[in-house]
């Protein structure tokens, strides 16, 4: 269920990444953007009644992005605070494998992107940590 007994609004999502095409290689990040609060972010979404984190992630990613992944190493869970409530997100690094996106009622757009482009195109600063820890779980360039 997306809410604990404490009344923690509870949520899971993955820090998406690919392998990069060009010349130079290194990864690609995923950012998605939702058109409601106009931002740009990682894709995440609360858990359903009974699912666990790690479900709700790829579920989630798999909604938001067209994309199925591999989930790797668990990273920090983001806390903070929405209409008052105190949420929690659970995240993973996770590599993207097959799929396409299509646009959504929830997703107008994603972007992959260099980590320095993604950084800059984050809208909230903990996402940027989340970013910064996910890089330290990517293979090296």
């Amino acid at each position: 269920m997306s809410g604990a007994p404490d009344g923690t609004v509870r949520a899971a999502g993955c820090v998406l990444w690919r392998r990069s095409t060009a010349p130079r290689g290194g990864v690609e990040l995923c950012l998605v953007h939702r058109p409601r609060y106009d931002d740009w972010s990682f894709p995440k979404g609360k858990l359903k009644r009974g699912e666990s984190p790690r479900e709700a992630a790829l579920r989630e990613v798999l909604e938001e992005t067209g994309h199925r992944c591999v989930p790797g190493p668990l990273l920090p869970a983001v806390r903070y605070v929405v209409n008052g409530r105190p949420k929690e997100v659970t995240y993973w690094s996770a590599e993207a494998t097959a799929g396409a996106f299509v646009p959504n009622r929830e997703v107008d757009d994603v972007r992959w992107l260099t980590p320095p482009a993604a950084r800059a195109r984050l809208t909230q600063d903990r996402d940027r940590a989340l970013l910064d820890a996910a890089l330290d779980t990517l293979p090296a360039s």
